[in-house]
C-alpha cells in the first residue's frame, strides 16, 4: 500500500501518544507494519512519517479552510464554513492539536518552522477576510491572531477540563465576535 494509506493512522497516534510517546513498536502494532516495512515506507524515520502528516494537514488546510475563506461570497458566511471545517478536523473539541504537541519536547526544534507557516497561512487568510469586510488592516491581523489563539486555547481547555463544549461555544460565536463592527 502506498505510505499515504498509513496517514490517519500517523496523525491518531501523535495526537493520543505526542512525539516522543509515538514510538515505533507502538507505531507498528497500530499500522500493522514491521519496523522494516516502516523504514522501506518512511526511510527518514518518525521524522519522515511526522513530516508526511504536517503534509497531509496542510493540503487539508489548504483544501478545507483556505479555499473557504478564498471562495467567493459573504464574509460571515465563509467564517462560519471555516467554523464548521475545524470543528469537524477536530471532532467538535474531542481531538488535541497536533500543532501544539509537535511544539513541545525534542520535535519543536524539528517542525517549528512548518508549524509556524502553517498558523501563519491561517492567520493571513482570516485576516484578508476581515480586511474584504470593511476592517483596516491592523484590526484585522490582530483579530485574525486571535481568533487562531482561541481556537488553540480551547482546544487545550477542552482537553484539560475533559469537555469539548469549550470549542463547541467558541466555534458557535467566533465568526460574528471576528466581525463586529464591520458588516453591514
Amino acid at each position: 500500500m502506498p505510505k499515504q494509506t498509513y496517514i490517519p493512522c500517523l496523525l491518531n497516534l501523535l495526537r493520543q501518544y505526542g512525539y516522543d510517546g509515538a514510538t515505533l513498536s507502538k507505531i507498528s502494532q497500530a499500522t500493522g507494519l514491521g519496523k522494516a516495512s516502516l523504514y522501506h515506507h518512511f526511510p527518514g524515520g518518525k521524522d519522515e512519517m511526522v513530516e508526511a502528516v504536517l503534509n497531509y494537514l496542510e493540503s487539508w488546510l489548504d483544501q478545507n479552510i483556505l479555499q473557504t475563506l478564498e471562495s467567493p461570497g459573504e464574509p460571515l458566511s465563509r467564517l462560519r464554513q471555516m467554523c464548521d471545517h475545524v470543528d469537524e478536523v477536530y471532532d467538535g473539541g474531542k481531538q488535541p492539536c497536533l500543532s501544539a504537541i509537535l511544539l513541545l519536547g525534542s520535535a519543536r526544534d524539528v517542525f517549528h518552522d512548518k508549524v509556524k507557516a502553517i498558523y501563519q497561512v491561517w492567520i493571513d487568510a482570516i485576516a484578508n477576510v476581515l480586511i474584504e469586510s470593511g476592517m483596516n488592516e491592523g484590526l484585522a491581523l490582530r483579530r485574525a491572531e486571535d481568533a487562531v489563539t482561541a481556537i488553540q486555547g480551547s482546544l487545550i481547555v477542552s482537553q484539560g477540563l475533559d469537555d469539548p463544549s469549550v470549542f463547541v461555544r467558541l466555534m458557535q460565536h467566533l465568526p460574528e465576535n471576528l466581525c463586529k463592527g464591520t458588516l453591514p
